[in-house]
């Protein structure tokens, strides 16, 4: 049996039921539905076989070809589909709704699945993800000079009551030149949206949204456009953490990491520091003066932060005087709720 259903009812089924990806293993790793499990019907280059078949001869040959593909490996898909759903109901994709996830389908069906396969394939669920940024839905930024401990304030305001999103966290980079250091690799940008959007889809529109004051680029992920200009337009709370105290935590954080890589992350700002401030904080590296190169990191951070906080259009500060996450969340929370902002 084989039910085409909408990208609503795909996504709702897909909290309890197997997704199969039919796409390329290329196309899988790009971007992806975030439950679906790749089942690809073709390899990356027999896909390019079949593609290059469509466009030097047309669509009957391609067919036949991707008939040819598809045929000797029937047997095995369906044995690997029975071990994904001894139940034998899946939910099945491919890119546009087409042909593969179409072959798929009939195949699995034949074999006694229940297959529920998604009207547009990827395609439409790109696009609902896409809407997701553009919706109104009241945001809140939290921003702060890099080392204030806005990422670490996140989690404790969920349990305020409050709804938050870490964008670097999704992104998996902390947002500069260090940011990268001790994180997984970062997913591609189209797979982010995917993240985000799918965060997004969890929360209410009718409560504010916090999130941490970022740039349009997140390392090499980039935040949606529309999403980002939105942002510069939502009331930010800017931590003022004395300097001393931002200083103590990142050195604590960087004297349990390999110098080789803060030697590289100072080198990728080497333009900014200048030459002589470039050499001292190698040298503070070297002979373990994690506060020192900080501070000298700072100087530049410290200025570009200034330079970000420009555009913004409604600005509240909020002194604090303590590095604790859980204190500060207290306070912010406190202090929105005071300016009528929650």
């Amino acid at each position: 049996m084989i039910n085409s259903i909408t990208i609503e009812e795909f996504l709702q089924k897909a909290e309890k039921l197997p997704v199969l990806d039919a796409r390329a293993p290329k196309e899988y790793e790009t971007g992806h539905i975030l439950q679906a499990q790749s089942f690809p019907i073709f390899t990356d280059d027999e896909r390019a076989i079949v593609g290059t078949s469509y466009k030097q001869q047309g669509h009957d040959p391609a067919v036949l070809l991707g008939l040819d593909l598809f045929g000797p490996k029937m047997s095995q898909f369906v044995k690997e589909a029975t071990k994904i759903a001894p139940d034998k109901e899946v939910l099945l994709h491919c890119w546009r709704g087409g042909m593969r996830s179409g072959a798929m389908a009939w195949l699995l069906s034949f074999a006694s699945f229940k297959v529920h396969l998604l009207q547009g394939g990827y395609k439409a669920y790109r696009h609902f993800i896409q809407e997701q940024f553009t919706k109104p839905r009241p945001k809140l930024i939290l921003s702060g000079f890099t080392g204030s401990g806005k990422t670490d304030i996140l989690p404790y305001m969920q349990q305020l009551g409050q709804q938050t999103i870490d964008l670097e966290g999704l992104a998996n980079h902390k947002g500069s030149s260090f940011g990268s250091i001790g994180m997984p690799t970062q997913p591609t940008t189209e797979h982010f949206e995917n993240l985000l959007g799918t965060e997004l889809l969890k929360l209410s529109d009718q409560q504010p949204v916090w999130f941490e004051d970022e740039g349009e680029t997140i390392g090499r992920v980039k935040v949606p456009h529309e999403f980002y200009i939105n942002m510069q337009q939502q009331p930010t709370i800017v931590i003022d953490v004395p300097k001393p105290l931002r200083v103590t935590k990142l050195a604590n954080e960087y004297c349990r990491i390999d110098k080789t890589l803060l030697e590289a992350a100072i080198l990728r700002i080497k333009k900014r520091l200048g030459g002589l401030a470039t050499q001292e904080a190698l040298t503070a590296i070297e002979t373990g003066d994690m506060e020192k190169m900080v501070e000298i990191a700072l100087t530049y951070y410290d200025k570009a932060y200034h330079y970000q906080l420009k555009p913004k259009q409604q600005v509240l500060t909020l002194p604090l005087q303590s590095i604790n996450p859980e204190e500060n969340a207290q306070q912010i929370v406190a202090f929105a709720k005071t300016n009528n902002l929650i």
